[in-house]
């Protein structure tokens, strides 16, 4: 196991158990996922939204061993046991979670469920652990998306860390057309990407642009490179709604299509300060539900 700093621990909260409690929101799919020039740089930029995984963790002195509630949530449990081991705390505990965020939706539930379950173990441990420790315990894990972090921030979510901050955005609306099923995000991480390098390029001018566009509240170049990430990511998993949604958005003026690219779910756009909001949000809705799939509205966080 690599160094990781080390935390001097409350012999009290060994001996007597504690209780944590933390959350953690979600994001809708991804506003770029792409690949950079040079060797080993996926990466994403996240758009976070008011959906949450809660986390309750508590120490139990006693026989060592986590036990979790849903069972299933196997990979959060991992992690509980990964940090009471790195703590040398003796002992077990138990985890509950809860969560406003469909699975295998490309809504980043399962990194919501780890970054919730990390917080809510450190809080357990009463210690604060630094972004870059969890991330490390994130990393021992899975491919994790980047709500580690407030605001919108491009992460490379292979390697499980940072890439940049790009700050945070207004309120938008998300009206979400679920195309059905689920889809295995570590299996979805195992396939090669098959970009040339004028793809390569092309995302890091979009990164870029979005660099650019997030602390100017643009919303229509986020869009707009929304969009376009949303095109470039057919040669990987094909959405088959893709250029009816497009089609809806130019037709009633959203902002443009994001889309979870390692799920099933695309969104279009909408700005909550648009004097034509109300009318324009009907409209989407009428036209995303007469395409047959799920159709559901999300909000996007705001941290100024």
């Amino acid at each position: 196991m690599a160094s990781i700093p080390a935390v001097e621990f409350s012999p009290f909260v060994a001996e007597r158990g504690a209780t944590g409690l933390s959350t953690s929101f979600g994001t809708f799919g991804e506003l770029l996922q792409g690949v950079l020039p040079e060797p080993d740089s996926d990466f994403l930029v996240t758009l976070p939204i008011a959906r949450w995984a809660m986390a309750r963790f508590l120490l139990l002195p006693g026989p060592a061993g986590i036990e979790v509630f849903p069972p299933h949530k196997r990979k959060a449990q991992r992690l509980a046991e990964l940090m009471l081991r790195w703590a040398g705390v003796a002992g077990g505990g138990q985890l509950t979670l809860e969560s406003t965020l469909p699975e295998g939706k490309g809504l980043a539930s399962s990194s919501a469920d780890l970054v919730a379950t990390a917080r809510a173990v450190a809080n357990a441990l009463r210690v604060a652990v630094e972004p870059a420790t969890v991330e490390w315990f994130l990393r021992q894990i899975e491919p994790t998306d980047g709500v580690l972090y407030p605001g919108v921030v491009a992460f490379d979510h292979r390697a499980v860390r940072l890439r940049r901050q790009l700050g945070s955005l207004p309120t938008m609306t998300v009206v979400g057309v679920d195309e059905g099923g689920t889809v295995d995000t570590v299996e979805f991480n195992r396939i090669a990407k098959p970009f040339s390098a004028a793809n390569r390029r092309e995302y890091a001018l979009l990164l870029d642009r979005l660099t650019a566009a997030v602390p100017r509240a643009d919303l229509r170049q986020v869009g707009a490179v929304a969009t376009r990430s949303a095109e470039m990511n057919q040669v990987l998993r094909p959405k088959r709604l893709l250029e009816p949604v497009t089609g809806i958005s130019a037709a009633t003026g959203a902002l443009g299509v994001v889309a979870a690219h390692s799920g099933t779910m695309l969104g279009l756009l909408l700005d909550v300060n648009d004097p034509d909001y109300v009318p324009r949000l009907a409209t989407v809705i009428r036209a995303c539900s007469a395409l047959g799939g799920d159709v559901s509205v999300y909000r996007t966080l705001s941290f100024d």
